[in-house]
């Protein structure tokens, strides 16, 4: 456990805390103790956990495994399913006696139920959704305190693998018995002038003493170190109430937020009661503009923006559904480097961290909130909709609408009831379009649909813009209504192993083969879906499309198709050889850029250099065969050479009608011979850069390379070293499947490991993992303490290589 005061000055420049001297937050990282199964007794103080599994949070009880290889592939075929228990001492000193103590929960999946001392506090339903709870009635100020946790996955039902337990963080606050309210401050700028922006903050406080209170309320906003504007109000809340109370203050000359310049302003709430601080709250925002409009897509701060964006699932893959900060943070950047601009939370509440680290980059954020209305969303037969709808959306709403990257409210995906009305589907879609309205009327609302014809319907009537996945399914609702604008809130789902080609090349995108991989010429999709470069020649043809949302920007744990389990029983193998992850990533599960990653980039980052060949150049059962070579640029021609001869200058057609015709380069009669590619790419004619790929010779070495070498000593930091084998020149080797052994030494531990094959089983939490087509990912988490991590990695006949962390 450790504990964070801090003084005043510091939080003019922090926006992951929101405290003062009189506001204490405790993140309770450590010192817990977790034992799956039933266990009656195990929230009684006098219960004996020795014996019981130390761990840290954010802890996934699933993803250390073992897999079960005759499991759902759907799910990860990792043992998720079932019921668990965390135990912890709170430290709570008897001078809290006199404030008000909450526990807030960013997620634990799922149906958490929370004890104190023995005692029912509370507890939730919705295993993404964030809550809390006030324990203070609950606490015992003079002696130990135990805080016990049961988290139950039976009843929860899912598409994709959810993890399990407490994943994300606590933290226990600490608070004046008047206080502002958890996420208590609501900022909107309803007045933005090139000279001036006001800015409107409705601040809840509460009073929890049993006389009413007289208080100030004073709210600074600072840009970076500045202070831009001050203000103070006066209210009395009565006792055992809470008041909102609105202010308006107004900055001179405001930084707008934009996904190029993401400035972010900083509102520090201060409550004075008899002119002393009992209570300080920080918040941060954003001053912009949005709208959507119906035939030219979305507008941010008067600009023309198109959705660039991808949908990205909760999991981090070898790390499971545990978030980490810096795992997210990554993420992020990799999906910025290829041009995203935009996120779609599919399909759950995002970890809070998500969307501070989208305001902080410049991404804009569509935030979804459900799955489907059924046990993915933990609504049972049991289950009050109306009720469930309104605390959820709440807490969704209230925690994440201060945020400036957000954009949209979704409020559900591809919900076949709805859509077609069937068990009062409308009922319950305008249940949830009101209480978003309720808490925050500055947004549009949407539902993300997939069923063509229920368009005719008119669901679309209850909600704001137009969203619908794949396949151009939007045509019917925007002829019926072409007032709202569209999104392709899931496009291409095309899919692809990285490193893996095969030939020939598909005459049809479900040409499917039992190799069990699915080949990177990005050639495939399923029936239902499409190759990336349909979206992109649909949004030049229907300049009314506000963007995209690719499925997906990672691959994730689940959802293997084809390679799923019902896939496989068709075709007669078994369901061992059903894959485990997902083929839909524009990466793989490590955070290794497929061949797509190039694509995408060579599109949406039109004025950076990409030069992209592929397939690798190793092939030799097929010396005189045919390997057809694809180029991606964002030039409009290049010229291929192997070994120093030409084969030809090819040229981008964007008046075809074959989408890859306009975004791909393609030399489809090549004979295969050992040596040098080399792709030229031009544009209007002038050089703009080259690529050069080689055949590889023997691995003989192994190369790591770490992301980053200096972490924070919080436990929580993390380096990506990616593990290669090299040949003799230092060129990769595209087929080594070699075995490596990871050693660590010293400050930090392996979080975890991964090659992004979906066919492996090999644990996560492994020592050892397999090169896959030459590349595989070790994840080191850094130590709660300075030092020094090393990391040694051997494989028999290869020369090793070793790195080290420094945590500091």
């Amino acid at each position: 456990m450790f504990k964070i005061i801090l003084p005043l000055l510091f939080l003019l420049f922090c926006t992951r805390f929101s405290y003062s001297q009189e506001r204490i937050t405790t993140v309770l990282q450590d010192g817990w103790k977790f034992c799956p199964g039933e266990n009656p007794a195990a929230m009684l103080t006098s219960f004996d956990d020795s014996h019981w599994q130390s761990v840290t949070i954010p802890h996934d009880w699933a993803i250390a495994g073992p897999f079960i290889a005759d499991g759902d592939g759907n799910t990860g075929k990792l043992p998720w399913k079932g019921e668990g228990w965390y135990r912890r001492k709170l430290d709570i000193p008897a001078p809290h006696k006199e404030k008000r103590i909450y526990l807030l929960f960013d997620g634990i999946m799922a149906f958490p139920s929370v004890y104190l001392n023995g005692q029912l506090v509370g507890g939730w339903d919705y295993g993404y959704n964030s809550f809390y709870l006030d324990i203070t009635d609950h606490v015992d100020f003079d002696d130990e305190n135990v805080l016990a946790v049961h988290a139950d996955t039976r009843q929860h039902d899912s598409r994709w693998y959810p993890g399990g337990g407490i994943y994300r963080k606590i933290r226990m606050i600490v608070v004046d018995p008047v206080h502002v309210a958890i996420w208590g401050t609501y900022i909107t700028t309803p007045i933005i002038k090139p000279h001036y922006a006001d800015v409107r903050v409705a601040a809840t406080l509460n009073n929890c003493t049993e006389t009413a209170a007289d208080v100030e309320i004073e709210h600074i906003i600072f840009s970076a170190q500045r202070e831009v504007a001050k203000a103070r109000a006066t209210a009395k809340i009565a006792a055992q109430q809470g008041k909102m109370i609105e202010t308006t203050l107004t900055v001179v000359n405001p930084t707008r937020w934009d996904v190029d310049n993401p400035h972010l302003y900083t509102l520090i709430t201060t409550i004075y009661r008899h002119d002393q601080p009992v209570d300080s709250y920080t918040s941060t925002f954003g001053v912009r503009e949005m709208r959507f409009t119906p035939d030219h897509g979305f507008y941010l701060n008067d600009r023309h923006v198109q959705f660039k964006g991808v949908c990205l699932h909760h999991d981090h893959g070898p790390l499971g559904a545990a978030f980490y900060r810096r795992a997210m943070q990554r993420q992020l950047e990799i999906m910025k480097e290829m041009g995203c601009n935009a996120i779609r939370t599919s399909h759950n509440t995002a970890a809070p961290e998500v969307l501070e680290l989208c305001d902080e980059m410049g991404l804009l954020v569509l935030n979804e909130v459900f799955d489907k209305y059924d046990a993915k969303a933990d609504i049972v037969d049991t289950t009050d909709f109306d009720d469930f709808a309104q605390r959820n959306i709440r807490n969704f709403v209230v925690r994440d609408r201060n945020h400036p990257s957000v954009f949209l409210w979704s409020v559900g995906n591809e919900i076949g009831d709805v859509q077609w009305n069937k068990d009062n589907g409308f009922y319950k879609l305008q249940t949830m379009v009101n209480f978003v309205k309720k808490y925050d009327p500055t947004r549009p609302t949407t539902l993300v649909c997939d069923s063509y014809e229920s368009a005719a319907l008119r669901h679309f009537d209850y909600y704001d813009v137009h969203c619908w996945n794949y396949g151009r399914r939007y045509s019917l609702a925007r002829q019926l209504e072409p007032n709202k604008s569209v999104i392709i809130s899931e496009s291409a789902s095309t899919v692809s192993t990285r490193g893996f080609y095969e030939l020939p090349l598909p005459d049809d995108k479900t040409d499917f083969t039992n190799s069990l991989q699915v080949s990177s010429y990005d050639l495939h999709a399923p029936q239902w879906a499409e190759v990336a470069d349909d979206d992109f020649m649909w949004q030049q043809e229907e300049p009314y499309i506000a963007g995209e949302f690719v499925w997906t920007g990672f691959d994730y744990l689940g959802e293997p198709t084809p390679y799923n389990n019902f896939w496989l029983r068709r075709l007669g193998p078994p369901d061992a050889q059903a894959s485990r992850s997902s083929y839909f990533g524009i990466v793989d599960l490590c955070g290794i850029p497929k061949d797509r990653y190039y694509l995408y980039k060579s599109y949406w980052r039109p004025q950076a250099t990409t030069v992209h060949i592929l397939p690798h150049w190793n092939w030799p059962d097929r010396i005189g065969q045919n390997v057809p070579v694809f180029v991606y640029t964002n030039g409009d021609c290049a010229e291929l050479f192997l070994n120093d001869r030409s084969l030809g200058r090819r040229c981008k057609e964007p008046k075809s009608a074959k989408s890859i015709e306009r975004f791909r380069l393609m030399w489809s009669d090549v004979a295969y011979e050992p040596g040098t590619l080399k792709a030229i790419a031009y544009r209007v004619g002038e050089k703009i850069g080259e690529s050069i790929l080689k055949t590889a010779s023997e691995p003989v070495a192994l190369r790591l390379t770490p992301d980053r070498t200096t972490l924070q000593p919080d436990g929580a930091d993390l380096s990506y070293i990616l593990i290669e084998a090299m040949d003799r020149d230092g060129n990769l080797c595209p087929l080594a499947d070699n075995k490596i052994d990871i050693e660590l030494t010293g400050a930090g531990r392996i979080a975890g490991m991964g090659n992004g094959n979906p066919q492996s089983l090999n644990g996560f939490q492994s020592s050892s993992v397999n090169l896959f087509y030459g590349k595989a990912m070790v994840i080191i988490q850094s130590a709660s303490r300075a030092g020094r991590a090393m990391i040694k990695a051997t494989s028999d006949g290869l020369k090793g290589d070793s790195v080290s962390i420094e945590t500091d």
